[in-house]
Order: structure tokens, then sequence, then C-alpha cells
């Protein structure tokens, strides 16, 4: 199923301030985008998009607060409370994406790119596609292909 609507509705006085963009059925982990989400939230977009970079570079690592079992802890300072993390290129580069449109969208209505805050950021699960991966003689097997519905909302700071 299509995401139509945002999480948050916004009155008409807010709508001039923010801006939004959303990435429907994007090819990332839920996982991922949730710990991405409760990293960036309420940081500047700048501030999250050097974080995003820097994890996709292996120079920092995301913090895995809720999904950390079985993960390994990595060097340098605990962030977030945690040492344990790991470096979701892929999904990171879709989020660095949308926030690029997100940018784009506030460059449009004349807000301030060095100003803007994110106020909301949400991920659902979204349309599962199936695959099969051959094995062997007899049938294969079938796979979900994961798939995320991710919105985010930023606001210009006073």
């Amino acid at each position: 199923m299509v995401k139509k609507n945002y999480q948050v509705a916004l009155s008409d006085a807010a709508k001039k301030k923010t801006a939004m963009a959303v990435a429907k059925n994007a090819t990332m982990s839920l996982k991922y985008a949730t710990e991405i989400i409760r990293e960036i939230k309420g940081k500047p977009l700048v501030v999250a998009e050097s974080f995003l970079e820097n994890v996709i570079a292996h120079r920092a690592f995301l913090p895995l607060r809720q999904y950390r079992k079985n993960v390994g802890h990595r060097k340098g300072e605990a962030k977030s409370g945690v040492k344990s993390g790991r470096y979701p290129e892929k999904t990171c580069k879709a989020v660095l994406s949308l926030l690029e449109s997100v940018k784009a969208n506030a460059d449009y209505k004349g807000l301030d790119e060095e100003k803007l805050l994110i106020v909301h950021a949400f991920a659902s699960q979204g349309f599962a596609r199936m695959s099969h991966q051959p094995q062997g003689h007899m049938g294969g097997k079938r796979r979900k292909k994961k798939s995320v519905h991710f919105e985010v909302i930023v606001r210009e700071a006073a």
C-alpha cells in the first residue's frame, strides 16, 4: 500500500515556515531507518547531513540502541549512551537523498538552509516485494525485499 498522507497535520501558518519531503517504498532497512531517525530528529539539517556522510565514510558509526542484538562494539567514545553500532551505507545514502530533497523544497519556499531544523521524521514499513533465490534442482526460496516509507519535515529556526 502506498503512503498518501504525512504522519502529522500542520496548520496553514506553520506550512509557510516548514518544508516537507517523503520517500515512498524506498529500498532500505526499516530497523536502520528508525535508528537514523532517533539520531537526526531535533538536529540542524547540516549537522544531520554531515553525520550521515561520516557514517557512509566509516568515520562515525550509527549507534544502535533498539536493534543491537549480537552487534559488536566500535572503537572511540560512546554515542547516545551506547558503543554498539554499524555502518548502514545503503540506508544512509537513501536518507541523505531525502534530506537533499527537503532542502530543495525549503529553498523553493525561500527558507534559509543554514537555519533548517529537523522537527519531524517518521519511518514505516513499505510494500514487501517478493523475489526468488534459485536453490538447486527442486524449487527456489522466496525472499522479501525490504522497503520503507520515510518522511521528513524541517522548520526554519528563529
